[in-house]
């Protein structure tokens, strides 16, 4: 596993969104799952090519990731059209 610091979530966005210096990136939602009340948030930023936006997770390490952590993804699952949704209205 990557240290916390590699996974921070500064690093995380970087990673997955690739914002230039100049692009804003927002936290357009901060909450806490369903199922366990662990934090999310969903990062968003515009670019000529359009609005994209991530949902990440906070893990019991302190990182963030793409993904819930482990124990969780099943239950997520069920979830699935409700986030989905979120994402498509953003």
């Amino acid at each position: 596993m990557k240290s916390t610091k590699q996974q921070s979530l500064r690093s995380q966005v970087e990673k997955w969104l690739a914002p230039a210096p100049a692009t804003a990136v927002h936290v357009t939602r901060f909450s806490r799952t369903r199922w366990n009340g662990q934090r999310c948030v969903c990062v968003e930023m515009s670019s000529p090519a359009g609005v994209r936006a991530l949902f990440f997770f906070r893990h019991d390490d302190g990182s963030w990731c793409v993904f819930p952590p482990t124990a969780n993804r099943g239950k997520l699952a069920a979830e699935r059209p409700v986030v989905q949704a979120t994402v498509a209205t953003l």
